[in-house]
């Protein structure tokens, strides 16, 4: 079931990239009559948080010794969260500043845009940071505690001031 779920998430992920890249790729005449860009854009970044999500969870559970750490799927993982952080920096256009119930994305995010830019950033940063850790420790070592730990704190800070509960 699982394997199910990541398959038609990362399809969803894919088909909502290819249809935004098509769309930004339009002349301005057929633009008008395509999809909503804003919607576009809410579609690739939930599809990208699901994502990221399905990687963090056992990420966390090896940290926390609920699960064993195994290296090679560790790493995949952690790795899988650097290359889904990078669809993140075109999927927040004010566009696609559209309120519940299409989005739990606050409108703060586009009135501290610096801020909330910072702490993509700095959710980046720290990801690959972890894949470099990951690439290295055969167990659930100190140093990988505090990258995921980091990276931990980069989500809740982000979730608090810019998701809506």
């Amino acid at each position: 079931m699982k394997s199910i779920v990541k398959i038609l998430s990362f399809a969803l992920l894919a088909s909502t990239s290819a249809s935004l890249f098509a769309a930004d790729a339009a002349p301005a005449a057929d633009k008008q009559a395509g999809p909503n860009p804003g919607k576009q854009a809410t579609a690739v970044r939930k599809a990208a948080f699901t994502l990221i999500a399905n990687s963090f969870k056992p990420l966390g559970d090896a940290a926390q010794g609920k699960s064993e750490y195994n290296q090679t799927d560790i790493q995949k993982r952690a790795n899988r969260i650097v290359m889904l952080s990078e669809f993140l920096d075109t999927a927040f256009p004010e566009a696609s500043n559209l309120g519940e119930p299409d989005t739990k994305a606050k409108a703060d995010i586009w009135t501290n845009k610096a801020d909330f830019d910072k702490k993509l950033k700095d959710f980046q940063e720290h990801a690959a940071a972890l894949a470099k850790v990951t690439a290295t420790e055969k167990t659930a070592s100190d140093a990988f505690k505090e990258a995921f730990g980091n990276l931990a704190k980069d989500c809740k800070g982000c979730h608090e001031s810019y998701k809506a509960k």
